[in-house]
């Protein structure tokens, strides 16, 4: 009786999560006209899988793991859940069938289709299993995820910036390598790299596209100023940290 609950319950949640979330990400295709709920991130993320139903489930999959993870061992979703696993994966069952990114991908309407599913799926296999059981899922599944995440998922999309072209295979592997340097994982990189390398390609270095240019440098600059990048690679050269540098994150850190 009370896996019924839970599946009835997750119904009704999972429903209004992928409503307000994929909803959420197809209405951003359309700003500044319509405002919605969204994350840039997502449209960002949602636009290098360019439309192509493989690419938009591989890309929620990779995810999915972790989160399952998270349901089963700690009982709580990630952000992944609305953020990434969500709106890919209707995008993905969408264009499986209509490959027109305006009639799908775009269309709010059409993008609040699966969460019902996924959101009954984490919950019912998460109630289901007992709780000894669940400390050797997070083992296996963490782990597993873990690599998909940080080793496959850069591999991939490393390989979509090289088959772009010269120039956008450039920028991505060099923004890539910054973006696993600063921030521990390449996707980012990649992706910024791709969008400027595309950019050059079609537009030329416009004033547009420098804008975007000197933004991701910007973009660059400051994660490795707040992730502290900088006094690290000077003590790994195992150089003495000049006090005005030091004095200077300060600033920024926020005492306990």
């Amino acid at each position: 009786m009370e896996i019924i609950i839970v599946i009835f319950k997750s119904v009704i949640i999972g429903g209004l999560m992928e409503f307000a979330a994929a909803l959420g990400a197809a209405r951003m295709f359309h700003s500044p006209t319509v405002q919605a709920l969204g994350a840039f991130r997502t449209l960002g993320e949602m636009n290098a899988c360019e439309g192509d139903a493989a690419s938009h489930f591989s890309f929620g999959l990779g995810f999915f793991f972790n989160a399952w993870a998270s349901a089963v061992g700690a009982g709580a979703y990630t952000q992944d859940v609305t953020h990434r696993i969500l709106p890919n994966w209707a995008a993905a069952a969408l264009l499986s069938r209509n490959k027109n990114i305006s009639e799908t991908v775009h269309n709010p309407k059409r993008m609040a289709i699966v969460g019902a599913a996924i959101v009954t799926f984490l919950n019912a296999t998460s109630s289901a299993i007992p709780s000894s059981l669940q400390v050797t899922a997070v083992d296996v599944l963490v782990p597993a995820a873990t690599l998909l995440i940080s080793t496959v998922m850069p591999i991939v999309f490393w390989l979509a910036a090289l088959d772009a072209g010269k120039r956008t295979g450039f920028w991505g592997t060099l923004f890539g390598g910054l973006a696993q340097l600063i921030m521990g994982n390449a996707v980012p990189g990649v992706v910024l790299g791709i969008l400027v390398g595309k950019g050059v390609d079609e537009l030329g270095w416009s004033r547009l596209t420098k804008i975007l240019f000197v933004t991701v440098i910007i973009l660059f600059v400051l994660s490795a100023f707040f992730r502290g990048f900088d006094l690290n690679l000077i003590e790994q050269f195992k150089l003495g940290v000049p006090s005005w540098l030091q004095n200077f994150h300060n600033l920024f850190t926020v005492k306990q």
